[in-house]
């Protein structure tokens, strides 16, 4: 298994242990309750689209702010109130991603959405919380070029 942030690691383990949908889909929205917006200082809407994750449906954008020792500070919005998918698989980025060595940010897969979703999500679901998590990661290949 890939070098993953030590937070996104815990989630993924937890997720291992969980074997019934109900409480799969209990977990993910006691995590969308904790997704919290961009905040005003880094970005007001409506949003610059080179923000806007290409085929969420949930309309989600993501914002990745260097911080001094060089890691990212990762913020998320969604735009649909319902999208609580997408406000999960956020606050999972949040936590895990920001301030994590960016070498382990960039080796996140897109795979990690069937372990916290399960392997029944619909295709454009799926779809979309991966290239929302293609997002971030490619924020941290960027920032590795360019160190």
């Amino acid at each position: 298994m890939a070098d993953y942030p030590a937070k996104l690691q815990e989630y993924l383990d937890d997720f291992n242990f969980i074997t019934s949908r109900e409480e799969r889909v209990d977990y993910l929205i006691a995590i969308a309750d904790e997704f919290q917006p961009v905040p005003p200082s880094i970005a007001t809407k409506p949003y610059d689209e080179a923000h806007r994750v290409i085929g969420c449906e949930s309309e989600a954008f993501v914002w990745a702010l260097e911080r001094a020792d060089g890691t990212l500070d990762f913020y998320f919005d969604v735009l649909n109130p319902q999208g609580l998918s997408a406000m999960a698989m956020s606050a999972i980025l949040d936590q895990a991603c920001s301030g994590a060595p960016l070498e382990q940010v960039a080796a996140i897969n897109g795979e990690v959405v069937f372990t916290f979703f399960g392997r029944d999500i619909s295709m454009g679901k799926g779809r979309g919380l991966t290239e929302l998590i293609n997002a971030v990661v490619y924020q941290a290949k960027q920032r590795l070029k360019s160190a």
